[in-house]
């Protein structure tokens, strides 16, 4: 894809499509803006916010995070995108929320002073088949229905129902190619700005453009996994044309299976 493609290939993204939340997200207004809606608090304050930062567990698996934000009151609140509908998504939100939280401790810390966390999941599916635009999931002793807080915050959001609310209606923006809605000012500008300025589309083939070496990266490794499988050499692959990094990521990722 040259340059003028990938240009054109701005044109078609939606604020739920990766390539372009990852890019939208930087602007932490943008995510003031959106969480404020989502969280139904106007007074909400983004500090800051790591776009796709990729942290290694105990287990040396990655998690890959949209936009980790910095709320004014020093609350963590991790934003995700989601389209495809091919996994258990309650149990990647957990699995995000653990990491985030390992990730902000510090040994010795004692469990009082553990972070409290916002986990955000947007996706293109109501996959609890609630016919609800938006789902809180709290924690409830069964036997008294009391509530428990132990800190983690999850909220679930839907782009396929509309329920009427302001909620529903930012999420019709994240499927339009343009949004120019006056109750939402800082999503509206900053996917014009990224659409219609030199910069901001050059910003979005940037990342577009890293997206395209992860997937040539990943296809790689699953080929050399089972070159190593069928007992290829190390000096083998390389001869092949793979890199020793891509070899190392696939030894990993066989002792994972293992």
């Amino acid at each position: 894809m040259n340059s003028q493609e990938k240009v054109e290939k701005v044109k078609d993204f939606r604020p739920i499509d990766d390539v372009f939340f990852e890019v939208l997200a930087q602007n932490p207004v943008v995510c003031q803006e959106i969480l404020q809606v989502i969280m139904e608090d106007d007074k909400l304050v983004v500090n800051n916010v790591i776009i796709q930062c990729s942290e290694q567990n105990f287990y040396g698996r990655s998690v890959r995070l949209d936009a980790l934000c910095t709320l004014g009151n020093g609350v963590k609140c991790n934003i995700e995108v989601q389209r495809s509908n091919n996994d258990d998504h309650l149990k990647r939100a957990r699995f995000n929320a653990s990491s985030i939280t390992v990730k902000e401790s510090n040994p010795g810390d004692n469990f009082k002073d553990i972070i409290e966390l916002y986990i955000v999941y947007i996706s293109e599916f109501d996959f609890f088949k609630g016919r609800k635009t938006i789902y809180h999931v709290d924690k409830i002793l069964r036997e008294t229905g009391t509530e428990v807080d132990d800190g983690l915050h999850e909220i679930f959001v839907n782009t396929v129902i509309d329920d009427g609310t302001d909620i529903a209606e930012l999420m019709a923006c994240f499927m339009k190619k343009e949004v120019k809605n006056p109750k939402f000012p800082a999503l509206s500008a900053e996917v014009s700005r990224l659409k219609e300025t030199e910069g901001g589309a050059r910003a979005v083939c940037e990342v577009m453009e890293k997206y395209e070496k992860i997937a040539v990266k990943n296809a790689n490794v699953k080929k050399i996994i089972r070159m190593l499988e069928k007992n290829y050499s190390k000096e083998e692959i390389i001869d092949i044309g793979y890199t020793e990094e891509e070899i190392l990521e696939a030894e990993n990722q066989l002792m994972q299976l293992v």
